[in-house]
């Protein structure tokens, strides 16, 4: 896609300005599955509305949508507070925490000082672990310290790595600065008494399965040293994107749910001490990572519970019919068919 083409997609994703009652709401909240340890236990996710991730605005990410949830604006800390209150509301001491802002919690713009350290002290002494997300710009010691020593627990800071691999990660999915800045971060994370966790994007554009599996396997023995969690996070079309852009045209399958299943297999022995996971996001759907739908649901639940128990065995003994159209396509790669 030309870099005009990518800038004007970037433009249309971004919403108008929002009015004060849209500022007052979350954008979503649920519970899920997660671990801590060996230990399974409920997730509270929330998704707080804020101004979003600053590089949407200048170029974005080639499979990132999340914009199209923001305010388009900066949030008050008066509008931050309604959303915290409205969330509390819903939280039922669920050991794990993770807040999103479709972009940077750290980031001034989106949720400033005052509110980022009001949100950590009110699920301190309720929570055990509290995520937030980050561009490796602003995890710096200064931001932070007081957010660690406003928790009483694990704060944990997940960065969207995706590709070790620079080319891929410039040219294809399009980040603002070079793997080296992540796992940069990822120490000084680590150095602060912080977990990091590193995502790791499979099938950016332009690659194949098997060159997505590879990219994958080769972050994986890249991060592992600097991050304690790495997470497979397979694309899903996003409407605004660029990756919708290739999609609608007949140009980008989402990846098969048999790459998930091989990147785990495989990517399990060069983990090192890091948790290996993939919680695929509308796995089963057609713009979402799947099969041939039929196995989907029992290939998805192998792959959840691996990623909770890290017993990545049984993800061998998974089969089905469409496993053989998976590596059929694989092997006619080589000759220039996309699978």
């Amino acid at each position: 896609m030309p870099e005009s083409l990518a800038r004007a997609v970037a433009r249309e994703r971004r919403p108008e300005p929002a009015p004060p009652a849209d500022a007052r709401r979350f954008v979503n909240q649920w519970v899920e599955r997660e671990a801590i340890g060996s230990e399974e236990v409920p997730a509270f996710v929330l998704i707080l509305r804020t101004r979003g991730c600053y590089w949407a605005d200048q170029k974005g990410c080639s499979m990132c949508g999340y914009a199209k949830d923001t305010l388009g604006r900066s949030a008050t800390p008066a509008e931050l507070a309604e959303q915290l209150d409205r969330a509390l509301a819903r939280y039922q001491d669920e050991p794990y925490v993770k807040v999103y802002t479709s972009g940077s919690f750290l980031d001034d713009r989106e949720v400033d000082p005052a509110s980022r350290l009001a949100l950590v002290r009110a699920f301190s002494g309720r929570a055990r672990r509290l995520l937030f997300e980050t561009l490796p710009e602003f995890a710096t010691a200064e931001v932070l310290t007081p957010l660690r020593e406003g928790f009483l627990g694990e704060l944990e800071v997940a960065l969207g790595l995706e590709s070790a691999d620079p080319d891929v990660l410039g040219r294809l999915v399009h980040k603002n600065a070079p793997p080296r800045e992540y796992l940069e971060a990822g120490d000084r994370l680590r150095a602060l008494g912080l977990r990091a966790k590193a995502y790791l994007l499979l099938k950016p554009p332009y690659l194949t399965e098997g060159e997505a599996i590879r990219d994958v396997l080769h972050s994986i023995g890249e991060a592992r040293d600097h991050f304690d969690a790495l997470s497979v996070n397979p694309v899903h079309i996003q409407s605004g994107t660029v990756v919708e852009w290739m999609y609608r045209r007949g140009r980008y399958r989402p990846p098969w749910l048999w790459s998930v299943v091989e990147t785990l297999r495989a990517g399990a022995p060069l983990r090192g001490a890091s948790r290996l996971v993939s919680f695929p996001t509308a796995g089963g759907l057609p713009r979402g990572p799947h099969n041939c739908r039929r196995c989907d649901p029992r290939v998805l639940e192998a792959v959840e519970e691996a990623s909770l128990r890290q017993e990545f065995g049984p993800l061998e003994t998974l089969d089905c019919g469409c496993r053989s159209e998976w590596q059929r396509l694989r092997a006619l790669e080589p000759l220039g068919v996309e699978a």
